[in-house]
């Protein structure tokens, strides 16, 4: 067997450093000079005291002058910022979500978008009380599509995938009054409640956070999710590879960044069109790679093994290798940096959403009447840009680590039932994994989720944390970006099963798994709401009771605070490695540190030093043990 070789954080640092040289070369800044000359950040913004909603102020609370011009005290401001923080989040991840509703709708036989699992669509349509026996499956893609929408905008009731929470989970929702309702409606009721003159009392801020939160991961992201596998599949275990060294030299090379699998699908394809690579060799290249940034990445990578070349702080990275020849994005976590570092090489930055228009880039709108056109347009563009290359700016760094990669929730389950020799379910269960959690031989289980952020050093908590909670015998479920940390370090490949105690090792083995499962993008934290939900429907207890966790420990963006909130919501104590900018008011934090416990059996705990994060993560998993008497 080939022996199994982790890649560190100063291998990583190091090809870093050594791309930066090229940056230098050429005149173009990256995010570390610019973080350099942001430092110190604003004390007032760091804290959550800064109120800019109306042009009476701005204003600044400090000890000397404890209210703005309105009389809103540092409770009321921090409060309004953390809300509205939080609907920037839960729109961004919702209008993905409705994109994909949206290109479920023009699915069509034949089409650039097809029903790819339609088992998945009729159970859903089933769940949602529509006939099916005898339907055509487009004439049910559609219904339930329309239906899908109508969450966006519904009159009267509440989200219908709630139902999919065990009951108390649900009572403790409605008892506290966070139930969402319309997404959008939620997203305006928040934006409404922080305009000058509205809520400036604390708690309320703080409720109509996690009903916004709600909104999110259980409305408009768990329409993403489930609504993208039936388009493109749902994800099964698939090998790839990841790291910078993913790009090919002798290729041309196109990286897709965002987070819409929409666009990245068809890219996909035409890349692997005949016409695209006898194209390729006629410019003088071998052929196409494509390879993915950010929960793009994930969405290509768990559905058609497409390589991570790297999460959100590498993007600029894969610019200065000097191959790239296109890199395209969709929405979110984007550079405007991206714009000018390709003017100083000969990458196309193109962008193709109207949502996420940039300078210096050749935009190609992308929608779903021209997809298959545009998005052959934009890999033929790429294709005939590689006789661009100069070859002086060339490097591309020696990393590639194996990832497995895939794991939905219908795959976790299949993979698991062959831990045990208990006669399981047909349909497959979560009763191996209930089974190991009571013998102590999977000890629990971690959400690991979030960004990575220059404000600790990138990935070093992720990697840190994870590799500290897998020799404790606990599991890991990655997304995002902190999943692109994993399969970086090495973590999702099988072979990582030897960092792991005797126990979670032997279920690596039987389960033929790595110990951190990758579970997808951003928006597929859903996924990990299902999958605890079913944990607690078969075990017998409550979500709050399960020895599982979630953190997000390098997190920086408005995304991230709306998915916290609805984590915490669900009964999953989350844990952070940065501050959630709320510390000028001491009702907020208590709220959230502790208040919000009495609504939802769970709330958040700060710590941002790492080894004290992962200690009191692996104490927690010991003390809800305890607590099951297991």
């Amino acid at each position: 067997m080939e022996e199994f070789r982790l890649c560190t954080i100063e291998e990583m640092e190091a090809a870093t450093d050594r791309l930066l040289e090229t940056a230098a070369k050429v005149g173009a800044d990256t995010y570390q000079s610019r973080l350099a000359h942001q430092n110190p950040h604003c004390g007032f913004g760091d804290k959550g005291t800064c109120c800019r909603i109306c042009r009476m102020g701005p204003c600044r609370i400090t000890p000397k002058e404890p209210r703005g011009i309105c009389g809103c005290d540092a409770h009321g401001i921090v409060g309004r910022n953390f809300l509205r923080f939080t609907a920037g989040g839960a729109a961004t991840h919702s209008d993905h979500g409705r994109n994909i509703v949206d290109t479920l709708y023009h699915a069509e036989p034949g089409g650039a978008y097809q029903v790819k699992d339609p088992e998945k669509l009729i159970r859903i349509a089933k769940e949602w009380g529509v006939e099916t026996e005898g339907r055509d499956i487009y004439d049910l893609c559609k219904e339930v599509a329309y239906m899908g929408l109508e969450e966006y905008g519904k009159v009267f009731g509440t989200q219908r995938w709630l139902s999919r929470a065990p009951k108390h989970t649900q009572e403790l929702w409605a008892k506290a009054g966070v139930e969402p309702r319309a997404i959008d409606k939620e997203i305006s009721c928040s934006m409404h409640m922080t305009h000058m003159g509205n809520s400036s009392l604390a708690e309320a801020l703080v409720r109509q956070s996690f009903r916004a939160g709600m909104s999110d991961g259980w409305g408009g992201s768990m329409a993403g999710t489930e609504f993208s596998d039936v388009l493109f599949g749902t994800p099964k275990p698939v090998d790839t590879t990841a790291n910078l060294g993913v790009m090919k030299k002798e290729n041309v090379n196109i990286v897709v960044h965002g987070h819409d699998p929409a666009l990245s699908e068809l890219i996909c394809e035409y890349c692997e069109d005949p016409e695209m690579l006898e194209l390729a060799k006629s410019v003088g290249a071998e052929g196409i790679t494509v390879s993915g940034v950010c929960c793009t990445a994930n969405e290509v990578a768990m559905r058609r093994g497409v390589p991570m070349v790297g999460n959100f702080l590498q993007q600029e990275n894969v610019v200065l290798t000097g191959c790239c020849e296109a890199i395209v994005v969709d929405v979110q976590c984007i550079f405007p940096a991206l714009g000018p570092l390709s003017k100083c090489f000969h990458t196309k930055f193109i962008t193709t959403s109207p949502i996420c228009r940039m300078p210096d880039s050749d935009f190609i709108e992308f929608s779903v009447e021209d997809a298959a056109e545009n998005a052959k347009n934009i890999v033929k563009t790429a294709v005939l840009n590689f006789k661009n290359r100069k070859p002086e700016l060339i490097h591309i760094p020696d990393l590639v680590t194996e990832a497995t990669v895939g794991y939905s929730v219908e795959a976790i389950k299949k993979q698991l039932n062959v831990v045990t020799n208990s006669v399981v379910d047909p349909q497959d269960t979560l009763k191996p994994l209930v089974d190991c959690i009571k013998s102590g031989v999977v000890k629990g289980a971690v959400a690991m989720v979030g960004c990575n952020n220059p404000r600790v050093r990138p990935d070093t908590a992720h990697i840190g944390l994870m590799k500290k909670l897998i020799a404790n015998g606990i599991v890991i479920v990655a997304s995002g970006c902190s999943a692109q940390a994993a399969a970086r370090a090495g973590l999702m490949d099988k072979k990582a099963k030897d960092l792991c105690n005797s126990g979670l090792k032997r279920v690596c083995e039987l389960a033929d798994i790595p110990p951190v499962l990758h579970m997808g993008s951003c928006v597929d934290i859903s996924r990990m709401m299902i999958l605890v939900s079913d944990l607690a429907k078969e075990a017998g207890c409550n979500i709050s009771q399960l020895p599982v966790l979630g953190c997000a420990p390098e997190w920086m963006s408005e995304k991230a605070v709306s998915i916290g909130n609805y984590v915490v919501a669900t009964g999953i104590e989350t844990y952070l490695g940065v501050e959630p900018g709320v510390s000028g008011s001491s009702e907020v934090t208590d709220l959230l540190t502790n208040g919000v416990r009495d609504w939802f059996e769970a709330a958040y705990t700060v710590e941002t030093d790492i080894d004290k994060l992962g200690d009191m993560m692996v104490e927690k998993i010991k003390e809800k043990r305890a607590a099951l008497g297991i």
